[in-house]
Order: C-alpha cells, then structure tokens, then sequence
C-alpha cells in the first residue's frame, strides 16, 4: 500500500524559490579556488538559487577521486556567504547528516547508490528525525519504481516535509547514446502517484557528455518536471569526475537562456476549448481500441478452445514472427515508432498466450462434454 507524502511545496523551503527550480554546481568539490570560481560564474547569471557540490563521493572503484570530504564544508561556507546561493550536498551517511547540518547546509540530497540500499536510507532518515531540512532523493540506479519510493516514505516518516525527487536516469546494461536511459515513463508514473511531490531531472546524469544536456533538460521540461539539476564545473576538461558531463558556467547560462518553459496549463479560454475537443476526440478512440481489444480476446479465447479441442500447442513462432513483421510494417507506413508497436503488440500477445494457456491446462468436467 502506498502512503500519501506529507509535502511542503518548493516554494515554502526558502524565500526566492520557485518552479521551475534551477539547481547547478560541480559534481564534485576539488579545492577552495574551484569551488568558488564555479560559484561566482553560477551566481552571476541570476537565474540559479541553489549550487549543487560533491563533498562525499561514492566512486565504484577505490582511488579514484572521492570529493574533498570535510574541509569544503569550509569553502561552501565561505560560498554561500559571499553569493547569497543556497547550498546543497549529497549524504550517504548518518556522519554526513550530521557534519551537514553542524555546517549550515541548506539541501541534501541522497544518491542513486544510496537509495537502492534501504538500510542506508533508514539509517538516514532516523539520522534526521527532528531535523527540519529540505532532502531531495535521486532514484535508484536500476528501474525500480517501488525502491525509490520506499526511500522517500521513510524519509517523510522521519517528519521530512520538504521533500523531492530527482529524476537520473537508469544504468544500461547495453551501451547507448546516453550515459543512462531516461525510461520517462517512471518519473510520469511517480508523478502520477503523487501529484504533489516535486521531481527535477537531473540531466547531466542521464546525457553523459555535456552537448547533450540542453537536450535532456528540454524533454524534461516538456514533460513538466518541477525544475532541473545540472553539473556545471569553471573548467571541465580538468574535472577530477565527470568531466564529460559538466558544461561551463558560461555554457549554463546560453543554455537557460536558449530553454522554453512552458506553463503546464493555460488560462486562455480558446486554448482550453480547443484542448477539451482534442481529448474528447481521444477518449473516444480510446474507448474504440479497448472495444476492439475485446474483440480481438474474444477470438484468441475461440483459438484457444480450437487449439484444445486439436491437441495443438499454445505457441507458434512463424505466427508470431508474421504477426510482428506484417505489424510494424504497417506502422511504419503510418509514421508509428517501430519499439512503440513492438512494445504494444508484444503487451496484447503476452495476454493472449496467457488466456490460451489457461484454456490448455483447464481441466473440463466430463460431464459438460
């Protein structure tokens, strides 16, 4: 059962904030003059509120860089003193928390590798019970819905209020364009669940290699996700991590500039007529598509009973094979996406091999022979 989040909006964290929140800073911490400069350039541009910094870096492999640890805590200090920018900073551990929080930060947020585990999410969350702090959680590396939003209950038990989620994309286990793959439809369906928790996307994560960030934090505001976390660095060809990724502070603001923010709903009474015929238009396809749905179960339910009645097994690939080629041909001629009817027809036949099982393995009373 899922529970209902207990949310403060973005706007109640701080004065000056608002949607579309705008989160930048360097992946990781490296030295006072870095930090800083990476600072003043963010703060220059005026549209950023919050600088993101690595202080704790979880890295897969042991020597590589780990972030400046304790001593940036000092730096960040001294950032937020001189350019008014508000400060967040990734935890791992309840040590974290505490040495955070000791320090003056404004925002944590809790990584991808964290949230898979739910032990280091509980020891987190109880680490700040009684703590009144905005936490941002990222999801977990791997598709799993259930996981990220078990992280953000327990934190929101512990009496977190001023809570959101990042959108990072997730870990593929083929090489592709992206550095992770977006899989949208998971930030929507977590949206759809709780309407009122903010979600930002992290584009710098899920692009990979800098030219491809504006990209990214353009589908996500064309999705309507609450605000964006971007990787910005003074200089990224010597970044100690990520360097591909982070895109200079200059580059930050031709990219805020060159972004279209869009209104997720309009007052204009003309646009919201027009809408309201669109949608009457497609829910009465939709009610169409599951009529002939039905229709199509219906006759794979006959199949099945011929099937019984012949001794003749459920599955035949040649048909299958016909079925899909013949299909998205079809759909190509009609300027569908080649996965979109893949995807589709593969849901209606996993369902139609299942009912036909069913009917195999049924056993008939003789009596109704």
């Amino acid at each position: 059962m899922i529970e209902k989040l207990n949310i403060i909006p973005i706007e109640e964290w701080f004065e000056g904030l608002s949607q579309p929140l705008l989160i930048a800073g360097p992946c990781s911490a490296e030295s006072e003059e870095q930090v800083m400069a990476t600072a003043r350039g963010i703060a220059k541009i005026g549209k950023v509120k919050i600088l993101r910094v690595g202080i704790w870096k979880p890295r897969s492999r042991p020597g590589t860089f780990e972030g400046a640890g304790d001593e940036a805590l000092k730096w960040l200090r001294k950032v937020k003193e001189e350019t008014g920018l508000l400060i967040a900073v990734e935890v791992a551990t309840p040590l974290h928390v505490e040495k955070a929080v000791a320090a003056g930060i404004d925002i944590l947020w809790v990584g991808a590798r964290t949230t898979a585990n739910p032990f280091s999410v509980e020891q987190i969350a109880q680490a700040l019970n009684g703590v009144d702090i905005p936490v941002m959680v990222k999801n977990p590396v791997n598709p799993d819905l259930e996981l990220w939003i078990g992280s953000l209950e327990r934190l929101n038990r512990a009496g977190i209020k001023k809570l959101a989620a990042i959108h990072r994309g997730f870990y593929p286990y083929e090489k592709t364009r992206l550095r992770n793959i977006p899989k949208w439809e998971i930030a929507i369906d977590l949206k759809s669940k709780f309407p009122n928790l903010p979600i930002l996307c992290d584009p710098s994560h899920i692009a990979g290699q800098a030219f491809l960030v504006p990209e990214i934090a353009q589908k996500a505001l064309n999705l309507s996700l609450d605000g964006l976390m971007i990787e910005v660095h003074c200089n990224p060809s010597v970044a100690l991590s990520d360097a591909k990724q982070q895109i200079t502070p200059a580059q930050l603001e031709t990219m805020l500039n060159e972004l279209v923010f869009r209104s997720p709903s309009s007052v204009n009474n003309e646009f919201v007529d027009k809408l309201e015929q669109f949608r009457n238009k497609i829910d009465s396809i939709d009610q169409q598509m599951i009529d002939l749905l039905a229709q199509r179960m219906r006759i794979v339910e006959e199949i099945g009973e011929y099937k019984k009645k012949n001794n003749v097994s459920v599955f035949q690939i040649y048909r299958w094979e016909n079925i899909l080629k013949s299909r998205v041909d079809y759909g190509l001629r009609l300027d569908l996406n080649a996965d979109y009817i893949k995807n589709l027809l593969q849901l209606v036949h996993n369902e139609s091999i299942r009912k036909q099982a069913d009917i195999l393995n049924r056993k008939d009373n003789p009596s109704t022979k």
